[in-house]
């Protein structure tokens, strides 16, 4: 294990919520030097109710106060809005579903967060993630959180050796309810607070409406199994696979009273595939990927691992075919709702791999 020096200068970023709240007080008590960030990366709109920034700032303000540490301020939302909610629009306008938190990591919190607290003269940044970062053989690690209910290595897949050499994660290695436990034990105005949901640094919403907002509506039918019309959709970019609410689709389309679920979205036709109860069809054994990322060397082909393709997920053993650039992936156990637009993520035990955004799914 590599020796940390405990005269860095880190800077950790501070949300306004209890689990970066609780980082920045354990890099302050194993003697770092400790500053913080607050980063605004979405520009809400007052009249909408969904403004929290001003509140999170309050928050993170008095954690930084009590604990003496000194709190920079910073905008980010052009950077956000070119390199993950652009890419996030473009993908539901294919009918496909991203995983946006996956590319801010990557893409804020990781480089632009990053090179901002470095140009302060930071060492390295620290944040509130659920993660480890272990270093054997001149090779960062990413590896899971202890508390398997909390654990964000899945978000975290696109990390490279870079990025590890310079972040810590001071909570990987305690569970959520002693960060909510030292939060009150230290009397910190966040140590109640709800964590945060939603979209990455958007927040919680009705995201059938949010989308909305962006996307035109290009309505269709929804159809059975049997190519039956049941009623129109609003557009495809609405839904994703393996969806229940929020359908309403009521009796009278079946004898059967079991709910429907999204087991398609044909591009083509403008359809929406659903099915009933635990179908079949939303079930798949394989899936192609495409952009894969590996934390630290590539891995030899075939290679036996495991792999979530959604998080919280239990982890499903796989074999991982290379096939020239692109990669297969074969499941022992056939897989719900396989997403096209989803992260999979790879692992080996407790050491994250990498992992790819899933292209196609097939029984093949």
């Amino acid at each position: 294990m590599k020796t940390l020096n405990k005269s860095e200068k880190i800077i950790v970023g501070l949300s306004g919520g209890v689990d970066s709240s609780v980082a920045t007080l354990m890099l302050l008590e194993q003697g770092y030097n400790v500053e913080a960030l607050f980063m605004k990366n979405w520009d809400e709109d007052d009249s909408e109710g969904y403004c929290t920034a001003e509140q999170d700032l309050a928050d993170a303000q008095k954690v930084a106060d009590k604990l003496g540490v000194k709190l920079h301020t910073k905008n980010f939302s052009s950077d956000y809005w070119e390199d993950v909610f652009e890419d996030f629009l473009q993908e539901h306008k294919k009918g496909r579903t991203p995983n946006p938190d996956v590319l801010c990591n990557q893409k804020i919190k990781f480089k632009v967060f990053l090179e901002y607290a470095l140009s302060l003269g930071a060492d390295k940044i620290a944040t509130g993630h659920y993660a480890r970062i272990s270093h054997s053989d001149n090779q960062y690690q990413l590896k899971t959180g202890l508390d398997n209910n909390k654990d964000q290595s899945y978000f975290l897949y696109l990390l490279g050796q870079y990025q590890l050499s310079k972040s810590l994660f001071p909570l990987g290695d305690i569970s959520k309810t002693k960060v909510r436990e030292i939060a009150n034990q230290h009397d910190l105005i966040t140590a109640d607070k709800k964590d945060s949901t939603g979209i990455c640094f958007i927040g919680e919403r009705n995201f059938s409406e949010f989308l909305q907002t962006y996307l035109p509506k290009k309505s269709g039918d929804i159809v059975d199994e049997n190519g039956q019309f049941i009623k129109h959709h609003q557009g495809l970019a609405f839904y994703t696979i393996g969806q229940r609410k929020g359908l309403e689709i009521g009796g009278g389309f079946s004898d059967s009273p079991e709910p429907w679920f999204v087991a398609d979205k044909r591009i083509d036709s403008n359809e929406l595939l659903v099915v009933q109860g635990d179908h079949p069809l939303l079930y798949h054994n394989s899936l192609s990927t495409s952009k894969n990322h590996w934390v630290g060397d590539e891995p030899d082909f075939p290679l036996d691992c495991q792999a979530k393709i959604r998080y919280r997920q239990a982890s499903q053993n796989c074999t991982i075919i290379k096939n020239g650039g692109t990669f297969k992936v074969i499941f022992n156990d056939p897989q719900r709702a396989v997403t096209p637009g989803q992260s999979i993520v790879f692992y080996q035990d407790d050491i994250c791999l990498g992992g790819a955004i899933i292209e196609q799914r097939s029984n093949e």
